[in-house]
């Protein structure tokens, strides 16, 4: 454990994070799951390294990237059927491939160490990130798990409700009074932290839907080594 017994008193008390392409890397698992969907509606499948893309904004916006990519967009009742089958291919097969990015979990625990209380704050279903973080070993690690789906249509990233919706919890839950920061890959992130007045830190080996130097974050980081050390120079 890192000794932050004479160290300044750390910049922030409450740390969100996204999860696919921030905390875990998920597209190994994401990919077959949107393949079968695309074979359920007649259409060719992706590269597994395409998927990476596509990723972003939840589930739904996943298959609709991957439709336009095969043929153009399905009909509403037959895009819930597909998406369907994206969600049931998923939850049994949520962690065959996926796992935590190089020193994110030792990064999460030195943040702990400095009495940070952590959320994840994902566009993901709900009860699938939990389900992911749970099997991974990670979801006791966050005291809020918040999704999508969570606060109901309209209010996920990048709209800042959730990420205030995880402030509001983490003081409910304890957390000592003080500063939170969002911690993501995509533009979603970026700008649900802007939007809420909070900084962002943009991590550049995610899912990135754009430039980095696009982006907009008030950091950078190319490895979770670097967390702590951006997160004070904030």
């Amino acid at each position: 454990m890192t000794d932050t017994s004479n160290a300044p008193p750390f910049p922030f008390t409450m740390i969100g994070f996204d999860l696919d392409g921030t905390l875990v890397e998920s597209h190994r698992d994401l990919a077959p799951a949107v393949n079968h969907a695309l074979e359920q509606a007649g259409r060719p499948p992706v590269e597994v390294e395409v998927v990476r893309d596509l990723i972003g904004g939840g589930t739904a916006a996943m298959l609709r990237r991957a439709l336009e990519r095969t043929g153009g967009m399905l009909p509403p009742d037959a895009f819930e059927q597909r998406l369907g089958d994206v969600l049931a291919w998923y939850e049994t097969h949520i962690v065959n491939e996926t796992v935590p990015y190089p020193g994110c979990l030792a990064a999460l625990d030195a943040l702990a160490a400095r009495g940070c209380t952590l959320a994840v704050v994902t566009n993901k279903i709900e009860n699938f990130a939990v389900k992911l973080l749970e099997e991974l070993g990670m979801a006791d690690r966050f005291a809020v798990i918040l999704g999508g789906d969570t606060l109901g249509p309209g209010r996920a990233k990048p709209a800042p409700d959730m990420i205030e919706e995880a402030i509001r919890l983490c003081r409910e839950g304890g957390a000592r009074q003080g500063r939170f920061a969002m911690i993501g890959d995509s533009s979603f992130d970026v700008r649900a932290a802007k939007a809420a007045g909070v900084p962002a830190v943009a991590v550049s080996f995610g899912y990135n839907d754009m430039p980095m130097e696009d982006l907009g974050a008030d950091a950078v980081i190319d490895h979770y080594d670097d967390l702590v050390g951006a997160l004070e120079r904030l």
